[in-house]
């Protein structure tokens, strides 16, 4: 199965996808600032890009942290980068109400991790007609994302792609398995990895999540080596002062050549034959 979205198509056999951004909408001028980095890098790699930005962060680990810019402010920043670079866009949706609103600006709607089993919050979005980037709970095994998928389809939708983002592994951390990606690509639906959250280590510090971004090539080379459909990846001009997961995002600067490694690795994989090993 593949997702038609403008001009190209999101699905396990076409070229890599590139969902990214920011973590949080911290404000128009640096999500204006993301988005042409990304627009020129994707560009001359030949890769498909959708931005990236969450106009809310509902899930965060303190009452003190930073949530983002909210629904209004966060929807009129997203529209600008699609009027300045005519890209699509993605955003989380936390709540049903959220769904036809942000439907109406934005080209997918993602499915948050903690939230992805609230059926009220699935059939909202499915509602909308907009493909759904479901991601993978933490506490969930791949197998049971179908379950997921199937409430999208008879809600009326079968534009549904999951995105893997590590799982669970005691505390403090999280454990991306490998053998899980062709269990999802067998569901025939497009498989997105994570790589930003992926690096999270879930309540690594006092009141935030710590990360490990210097790992960011090495399991990005790993899950593109699986032949999926696209990557997600959440940048920052300064991680270090990034006001959401900034110890996992990868520095903006290292886009290029991050991208560029892992584009002409998605050409290999995909020119080779699969081969079933029974």
């Amino acid at each position: 199965m593949t997702i038609r979205l403008g001009n190209f198509q999101i699905g396990n056999t076409q070229p890599l996808t590139i969902i990214g951004g920011l973590n949080v909408l911290e404000s128009q001028d640096l999500a204006l600032e993301v988005a042409q980095v990304f627009v020129d890098t994707c560009s001359r790699l030949g890769l498909p890009y959708v931005f990236k930005g969450s106009f809310d962060k509902a899930n965060r680990s303190s009452i003190r942290s930073y949530r983002g810019s909210g629904l209004e402010a966060g929807l009129e920043i997203l529209a600008a980068v699609k009027q300045q670079f005519g890209v699509p866009v993605i955003t989380d949706v936390h709540e049903p109400f959220q769904a036809a609103p942000v439907a109406e600006v934005v080209d997918i709607l993602q499915l948050p991790a903690f939230l992805s089993r609230q059926t009220d919050l699935v059939t909202a979005l499915a509602a909308t007609g907009r493909p759904i980037n479901v991601k993978k709970a933490q506490f969930l095994a791949p197998a049971e994302m179908a379950h997921i998928a199937q409430k999208c389809r008879e809600a009326g939708n079968d534009q549904v792609m999951i995105c893997e983002r590590g799982t669970q592994f005691g505390y403090n951390n999280l454990v991306v398995d490998m053998l899980g990606f062709p269990i999802i690509k067998q569901m025939g639906l497009p498989l997105i990895f994570d790589v930003t959250h992926a690096l999270q280590l879930p309540g690594g510090r006092p009141d935030s999540a710590g990360g490990r971004r210097q790992s960011a090539l090495a399991l990005a080379k790993s899950g593109v080596a699986q032949g999926i459909a696209g990557l997600f990846l959440e940048t920052h001009p300064d991680p270090e002062q990034a006001k959401c997961d900034g110890p996992s995002a990868l520095p903006l600067r290292m886009l290029d050549a991050f991208l560029g490694q892992l584009a002409e690795l998605d050409r290999l994989v995909k020119q080779q034959p699969e081969l079933a090993i029974l």
